[in-house]
């Protein structure tokens, strides 16, 4: 690993955050600039600054330097950056007092970062208007990338942008929507701002205020699920629910689509495999969900609450209107199986994604096949194309360890809490796959404030594993990253 230049580039994207975080100081100055809040943010950014200058200038970078960087340095930029970010960002909540211990608080962040959308705050409508903008506007960043936000608005690193809008990218693959990685990262923020904008207009119509919409927008487009309500959406009208159905529905799409049917190209909605199976997916589950809450006279709005529902955990949202830890063990289950699912490659949501899954059955089907017949040759297809055996065989490994960390850390999760089965498997998994509320415990009515310390960091550290497609934070855990 190149340390010079990774710890150079993490500095750099460190000091962007710090300036970003202005905004949310912007509103503590507006409510009360003498308040414990202001000093928070104030502090905050004096701090990460004074920081990130000093690494700069301890690590300036040398001609030599300047060369081609490996996927390993790529990784480590990318997990370095994400772990020194959501310590920054902690330092507001604790500093403020919002949070009793720094766990809590880097636990908040790293779930806004992530766009896990898990708190520990049982009452979030007391805190100060700055701190729920902060917790809100992490989403944002991260639901996008921090590392494209950076190669978007910073000078080109060349050949080296690449790597690191590789390491960020959910997905199988990192797609390109231009020849130039820089303009790539700037049309996908376009199009998310485009979004962004849209969604806070309709909120707006629907009579929520301006900062309720800013922030509940941030929560959707970046499939966070961070909200200014205790009650989440479920407090709000139709009108807005149905809005915030839609976005969700497009968040969780693949955003070189978005870009594609903008610049007039929508048939390319279509003739993708993976928005075929997402869409199909949703409208039969819903339509199922629908009746059977009709059926059993659980919901008074059985379409709207069956389609908020499956398209929140589907795209690992996590906003919820209806306490659906109530309904019939059969939808539990399918929502618990959405978790691992997730929203689509290149969306902001989280889970294991679409692609993987289709990719997934593909392998075991053909397996299943060549079992009976050994001599026939079955290349896995995806939108028509044939790909190649080192994909493949990257998708069946990330399956494998997506499993394995997700049983590991419900073992751990049992170990160091006393809860349920269910409490500690849909924990687990929704912090893996960045949705937020699980079941039992943790499920749409509560939240994680009663988990302990050491509970809390293995819950952090799955939810930045799943939000960085796991290598980047796992490479920290191999010794060879270390080593030049």
């Amino acid at each position: 690993m190149h340390k010079r230049f990774v710890a150079h580039i993490v500095s750099r994207i460190c000091l962007v955050v710090c300036f970003i975080m202005v905004a949310p100081l912007g509103w503590a100055i507006y409510d009360n600039f003498r308040s414990r809040e202001t000093r928070a943010f104030l502090i905050s950014i004096a701090v990460g600054i004074i920081c990130a200058a000093a690494v700069l200038f301890i690590f300036r970078l040398k001609k030599e330097d300047h060369q081609k960087i490996n996927a390993k340095d790529g990784l480590a930029i990318v997990g370095l950056s994400w772990l020194s970010l959501s310590f920054l960002g902690a330092l507001p909540l604790f500093l403020s007092g919002v949070v009793p211990t720094f766990t809590d608080g880097f636990f908040e962040i790293t779930s806004g970062f992530t766009t896990t959308g898990a708190t520990i705050f049982t009452n979030v409508e007391i805190l100060p208007r700055g701190i729920l903008f902060w917790r809100s506007l992490t989403h944002w960043l991260g639901g996008m990338g921090i590392i494209v936000l950076y190669i978007a608005l910073l000078p080109a690193l060349g050949t080296n942008a690449f790597q690191l809008f590789k390491a960020e990218s959910p997905g199988i693959t990192a797609e390109r929507i231009e020849p130039q990685i820089k303009e790539t990262a700037k049309n996908l923020w376009g199009v998310y701002f485009i979004f962004t904008f849209l969604e806070i207009l309709l909120l707006m119509a629907g009579n929520m205020p301006l900062f309720d919409a800013m922030c509940h927008t941030f929560g959707t487009m970046a499939t966070g699920g961070f909200s200014t309500k205790n009650a989440s959406i479920g407090v709000y009208s139709p009108y807005i629910q149905w809005v915030v159905i839609v976005f969700m529905v497009l968040a969780g799409m693949n955003f070189a689509l978005h870009y594609r049917w903008i610049k007039g190209r929508p048939r390319a909605l279509f003739f993708n495999e993976e928005f075929r199976y997402y869409a199909l997916l949703i409208c039969v589950l819903v339509s199922v969900f629908a009746f059977v809450l009709m059926q059993t006279g659980l919901s008074s709005q059985p379409l709207r609450d069956a389609a908020f529902q499956v398209v929140s955990i589907m795209t690992t949202t996590g906003y919820t209107t209806a306490d659906f830890d109530m309904w019939p063990h059969a939808l539990r289950f399918a929502l618990v199986l959405l978790m691992f699912i997730g929203g689509c490659g290149g969306s902001t949501g989280g889970g294991m994604k679409v692609v993987r899954i289709i990719l997934s059955v593909k392998v075991a089907f053909y397996s299943i096949v060549q079992t009976v017949l050994p001599n026939a040759v079955l290349p896995v297809r995806f939108n028509g194309k044939s790909l190649s055996d080192k994909l493949v065989l990257a998708v069946v490994a990330y399956f494998i360890v997506f499993i394995l960390l997700f049983f590991s850390g419900s073992v751990l999760f049992l170990i160091v809490e006393s809860c349920d089965l269910v409490t500690a498997l849909t924990a687990c998994i929704a912090a893996l796959s960045n949705i937020g509320p699980g079941l039992a415990k943790v499920g749409a009515t509560q939240n994680y404030a009663w988990v302990s310390p050491p509970g809390k960091w293995l819950l952090t550290f799955l939810m930045l594993s799943g939000r960085l497609e796991l290598y980047s934070i796992l490479i920290f855990l191999v010794p060879a990253t270390w080593k030049k």
